[in-house]
């Protein structure tokens, strides 16, 4: 197998990534459908869902209980988990200190719009360190898991897909970068990663695992090099 060509980007994803949010968005989405579809099902239903969209979430449960949801129900969840995000979100432990070690250009790409990626940033002091820019799901039509996202962020950098490390915390994120010819770090250290989420990110072809962000610099060290 030829060696792998030396990493020139690195680029992370915001929710679970950066923040410890998702655990807040899926608590709060979970509780709001159940005021329309049976709880115990809902469990079933949205396993595996975090890291997609609020509205393809929405569109799952939907055609399950072949039952709409009111108008106006996205932009009322989307009001209401912004509120508690903004109130309740801490930074992943230990995150800017690694990435601040990292000698790589940085960039951020996330399903979330561009305000909430903006208030992250602002949140873990990392706006100056995000040098490269950070791309929402605003900026393009097809949002994780197609791979748009992260090639517009390697096109911006000027950095061919195959020199950039990704680091994600879901499937459909990890999906997105892996379609789009990258490399990936799949991170289990988020309070809404179950115990079983690491062998999916493997099934899906993700090598490397960490469960700590200090964890990051060394790993990133030896996949930057083609050595690992």
């Amino acid at each position: 197998m030829p060696p792998k060509p030396p990493i020139e980007l690195l680029i992370c994803d915001c929710d679970g990534v950066l923040i410890d949010s998702e655990i807040i968005a899926e608590h709060h989405l979970h509780t709001a459908l159940a005021e329309y579809y049976p709880a115990h099902e809902l469990e079933v239903v949205l396993a595996g869902t975090f890291g997609l969209q609020t509205r393809d979430i929405m569109a799952r449960a939907e055609a399950h209980f072949g039952k709409p949801l009111p108008e106006g129900f996205l932009e009322k969840n989307r009001a209401i988990t912004k509120a508690l995000i903004r109130e309740q979100v801490k930074p992943i432990p230990g995150v800017r200190e690694a990435l601040l070690q990292i000698d790589l250009p940085l960039a951020v790409a996330s399903n979330s719009h561009a305000d909430a990626v903006a208030f992250a940033l602002q949140r873990c002091d990392l706006v100056d360190r995000v040098n490269v820019g950070a791309f929402s799901a605003d900026q393009v039509e097809r949002p994780k898991p197609a791979p748009d996202l992260y090639l517009l962020a390697a096109e911006r950098a000027g950095v061919d897909p195959s020199r950039c490390l990704v680091v994600e915390d879901s499937a459909t994120g990890a999906t997105a970068a892996l379609t789009a010819g990258m490399q990936v770090i799949g991170f289990l250290g988020a309070s809404h990663i179950p115990p079983e989420h690491g062998e999916a990110l493997r099934q899906l072809g993700v090598h490397h695992l960490i469960g700590r962000m200090s964890e990051l610099p060394a790993l990133v060290e030896r996949l930057r090099h083609g050595s690992d």
